[in-house]
C-alpha cells in the first residue's frame, strides 16, 4: 500500500501509521512465553511460573516494548517507501483514524532540506597570506630564553622592576571588610609579565625590600571572581623579597640544552623557523577555510530542520557543562545554561553541514583513501617517531573519521577557490597570530 505523506510546514511532514492488532498480540505473547522459560518468582520453581501469572507481572511492560517496536519498524518502513530522509526522531502519537482490528499511530517528523547552491563564481573571497620572518623568529628566541630563565636576589636597597620576580604579603578589603582570595603571604609573580592587575603591579614597581604600601585596586565588571567584579579594594602590599631575571645567552649551549638536532644558533633558528611555518600554514588554511565557508552559505538557500538545529544545541550546552566540570566548577551537570545562547552557532553548523554534504554529493569531493593518508603523514611528521603517530591514527576508528572529515574540508575549500572571485591580501605574522 502507497504511503502517504502529509506536508505540515516547511520540513515537516506526518505519516499515519496502522499496526494490526492481532500482530501485536502475537508478539506479546511469544515475548511472555520466552520469558516465562526463565523468569524467577517466590513459590516457583525457574520455568515453572503459569503464564498467567506472568502475564500479570510483565504484561504491560512487554506489551509497551512490543509497541514501540513495531511502531519504530512501521516508521522505518514507510519512511524508506516513501524515499523520505528523516531529521531527528520522530513524535509518534495515538492517531484519531479509526480502522477495526489495527491500531494507528501519527508520526510527526521533519525531513532534510533540498539545499540549493547558487553559482560560485560569483562569491568573493579574501583568501590571506603570510609569512615567517626574521622578527618572528626573533621573538620566538626570546620566549624560549624567558622559559629557563634563573632568578638571583637583589641587593635590599634595589627598587623592583620589570622581569623581577618578587615576593609580596597582600591583604585586600572591600568596604573595611576582608573578601575571599583577597590576602596572601610570600606570594610570587614576575612584575610586568601581566599576571597581576595593572594596579596591583605599577603599585609594586618601584619598591624596595621591606618595604609596605596601601593603595586602591579597582576590579574590572567581568573580573573572575564574580563575588568583587566591579568593586574597589583597598590593598596593603609589602614586598619580602626581589630576585632579579637572569636569560640564557642565545649560543649553541642554549640550542643544545633545548634537544636541538643542530646544536648551534644556526640549527635553532632554523628549527623554530620549521615549527612556525608549520603553525602559519595551519592558521592560513583555518583562516581561508573559514572565509570560503561564509561565502558557500551566503550563495546557498535551505530551510533549517528544527530537530537538527535541537541537537546541535543539546551538544553545546553538553560541552559546556563538561568545560565546567573540567575545570572543577561545583554541581556543573546541574549549571544553568541557556541554551539559546548556542542557537546561532548550532544554526550556522547545520547550514554548514548541510550545504558542505551537497556540495561535496554534487561534485564528488570526498576524501579519497591517498589524501587521508598523505594528510595523516603530514601530521606525524612533527613527531619524533612518526610511525607510531601513524599507527595512533590509523588504529582508531573515530580519529579516522576526524581526519577524512578535515580532508573533505580542504576539498571543499579548493573546489570553491577555484572558482569563486577571489583576492589575496597580506597580513602580518603578528596579525596572524593574534600578537597584534
Amino acid at each position: 500500500m502507497a504511503v502517504t505523506v502529509e506536508t505540515l510546514e516547511k520540513l515537516e511532514r506526518k505519516i499515519t501509521l496502522m499496526l494490526p492488532v492481532g500482530v501485536i498480540q502475537t508478539e506479546v505473547d511469544t515475548r511472555l512465553r520466552k520469558l516465562a522459560r526463565t523468569v524467577k518468582m517466590d513459590g516457583f520453581r525457574p520455568g515453572k511460573v503459569p503464564m498467567n501469572v506472568v502475564a500479570q507481572r510483565y504484561g504491560y511492560s512487554v506489551h509497551y516494548e512490543v509497541m514501540n517496536d513495531k511502531v519504530g519498524e512501521a516508521f522505518a518502513t514507510a519512511a524508506n517507501e516513501a524515499n523520505l530522509r528523516v531529521a531527528g526522531q520522530p513524535r509518534i502519537t495515538e492517531s484519531e483514524a479509526n480502522v477495526e482490528g489495527q491500531m494507528a499511530f501519527d508520526a510527526v517528523f521533519e525531513v532534510f532540506p533540498d539545499v540549493q547552491i547558487g553559482d560560485l563564481t560569483t562569491a568573493a573571497v579574501e583568501k590571506i597570506q603570510s609569512e615567517v620572518n626574521d622578527e618572528a623568529i626573533d621573538k620566538t628566541v626570546e620566549i624560549l630564553r624567558k622559559q629557563r630563565r634563573t632568578f638571583a636576589q637583589r641587593p635590599h636597597d634595589a627598587a623592583a622592576q620589570d622581569s623581577d620576580r618578587v615576593a609580596v604579603d597582600f591583604e585586600g578589603k572591600i568596604d573595611g571588610e576582608p573578601f575571599a582570595g583577597g590576602k596572601a603571604d610570600d606570594f610570587q609573580f614576575i612584575l610586568g609579565d601581566g599576571q597581576m592587575l595593572k594596579e596591583f603591579e605599577e603599585a609594586t614597581r618601584g619598591m624596595k625590600f621591606g618595604e609596605s604600601k596601601t593603595f586602591q585596586l579597582a576590579f574590572p565588571a567581568d573580573y573572575h571572581g564574580q563575588d568583587v567584579a566591579g568593586k574597589t579594594a583597598d590593598f596593603m602590599v609589602t614586598v619580602k623579597k626581589i630576585e632579579a631575571a637572569h636569560l640564557p645567552s642565545v649560543d649553541d649551549a642554549l640550542a643544545k640544552s633545548l634537544g636541538i638536532a643542530d646544536a648551534t644558533v644556526a640549527g635553532l633558528r632554523g628549527d623554530i623557523r620549521k615549527n612556525l611555518e608549520r603553525e602559519v600554514k595551519y592558521r592560513l588554511l583555518g583562516r581561508n577555510k573559514n572565509a570560503v565557508m561564509d561565502a558557500l552559505i551566503s550563495k546557498s538557500e535551505l530551510d533549517l530542520p528544527k530537530s537538527s538545529v535541537q541537537a546541535e544545541m543539546d551538544r553545546m550546552v553538553e560541552g559546556a557543562r563538561a568545560d565546567l566540570k573540567q575545570r572543577g566548577i561545583k554541581d556543573a551537570d546541574k549549571a544553568p545554561i541557556p541554551e539559546d545562547v548556542f542557537r546561532p552557532q548550532a544554526e550556522r553548523r547545520v547550514r554548514l553541514g548541510l550545504v558542505v554534504a551537497e556540495l561535496v554529493r554534487a561534485n564528488s569531493l570526498q576524501a579519497k583513501p591517498e589524501q587521508i593518508k598523505a594528510h595523516i603523514d603530514e601530521l606525524a611528521a612533527s613527531y619524533e617517531k612518526p610511525a607510531d603517530v601513524v599507527r595512533w591514527y590509523y588504529g582508531d576508528n573515530r580519529r579516522m573519521a576526524e581526519v577524512e572529515a578535515i580532508v573533505i574540508e580542504n576539498n571543499v575549500t579548493d573546489f570553491v577557490l577555484s572558482k569563486a572571485q577571489v583576492t589575496e591580501k597580506s597580513v602580518s605574522f603578528d596579525e596572524l597570530m593574534g600578537q597584534n
